[in-house]
């Protein structure tokens, strides 16, 4: 038995695991802990949801209905292997179950079939609901499973558990067949070999951004798939607490154009660079009919420079200190200069 994790140990023991996260509204104070107890702590259960599509099993996963509230979990994980979480503390997932096989869950040896629902496991265990139809049908692909083995692993070994402390809803209530499209011993095994060695954290991806102004009607579904990225992606970027909630004029950070700069800042500028890039940009504002080059462009910022950069401004509806020839982002990203290698 354990004292539950805190929000921040839970999210950093994810994170130290190499799994995706996306915090959703107020999860770290969304729970039912006024209902029932919350602890002490045993183990995981894996469900499946029985649903498809991401925003709408998190919102129902983070609201619940009726007859059952929310939060019903307390991540959800998306075919892609992100964990979205939308509870801390305890949650209406488990539902009653088998005091036996708590005891061997306890003890982490061979479960016992289920045969009474004479327990709360709300109380016992965290719960991770993973998007599948559960028809049998419905693939599970290898990003959700590593993901499923990842938060396993990583749970247990906050706790200082092994994988006997993992188990899937239908081994734990005798009315549950989740989840279907993989066996739980095989998820131990992968759970059991991933704690055999310490926590391989993948590095973060370089990603080269660009800045985006969200306007009225857009979704981040909309705008990531406008930037070629995935909402996870996106929210990851921003650090965004509930991605599906924007406002007009948020600016958001996402992947630049493939093979464009990236804003070098107006400090680069302001330095009188002698770079490609501002080669680079010349020609891009000489395409764009906005040259007030004599010569060139070249390689060294000048007054020729900033006085056609003040053109594209223009060009672009800024006025006033808003086009006064000094490189901004949204500027810059509208303009697409090609990315440069310097020394070319």
């Amino acid at each position: 038995m354990a004292t539950p994790l805190t929000a921040d140990q839970f999210i950093a023991a994810l994170r130290a695991e190499g799994v995706t996260v996306v915090e959703v509204g107020d999860w770290r104070n969304h729970n039912r802990n006024h209902k029932g107890a919350w602890g002490p702590v045993n183990g995981v259960i894996i469900h499946h949801t029985a649903s498809s599509g991401t925003r709408d099993t998190v919102d129902y996963c983070y609201d619940g209905d009726e007859e059952l509230p929310g939060p019903l979990c307390h991540g959800v994980i998306d075919k892609e292997g992100t964990v979205h979480l939308v509870g801390n503390g305890r949650t209406n997932h488990a539902g009653k179950g088998d005091a036996a096989v708590l005891d061997a869950v306890i003890r982490e040896s061979a479960l016992p079939r289920a045969t009474v629902q004479n327990t709360d496991g709300n109380v016992r265990f965290y719960g991770f609901e993973c998007i599948n139809e559960g028809d049998g049908k419905d693939p599970w692909p290898a990003a959700q499973l590593e993901a499923i083995e990842r938060v396993s692993a990583a749970v247990c070994r906050a706790h200082g558990w092994g994988s006997g402390s993992v188990i899937g809803h239908k081994e734990w209530s005798i009315e549950k067949i989740d989840p279907v499209g993989f066996t739980m011993d095989g998820m131990r095994a992968r759970v059991a070999t991933r704690l055999g060695s310490a926590p391989e954290k993948p590095a973060p991806p370089s990603v080269r951004t660009a800045r985006y102004t969200v306007r009225a009607g857009d979704t981040l579904t909309g705008i990531a798939d406008d930037h070629d990225t995935t909402v996870p992606r996106l929210a990851s970027l921003n650090s965004l607490r509930n991605p599906y909630l924007l406002h007009p004029g948020d600016e958001l950070e996402v992947p630049a154009p493939a093979g464009h700069e990236p804003f070098p800042g107006a400090d680069f500028f302001r330095s009188s660079p002698a770079s490609g890039i501002v080669t680079a940009m010349g020609r891009r504002l000489v395409e764009e009919g906005c040259s007030a080059y004599a010569d060139g462009p070249g390689s060294r910022w000048t007054d020729a420079d900033r006085e056609s950069y003040r053109r594209w401004q223009r060009k672009l509806g800024f006025t006033g200190s808003d086009a006064d020839g000094w490189p901004g982002r949204s500027s810059w990203d509208a303009l697409r200069v090609p990315a440069v290698k310097e020394g070319k």
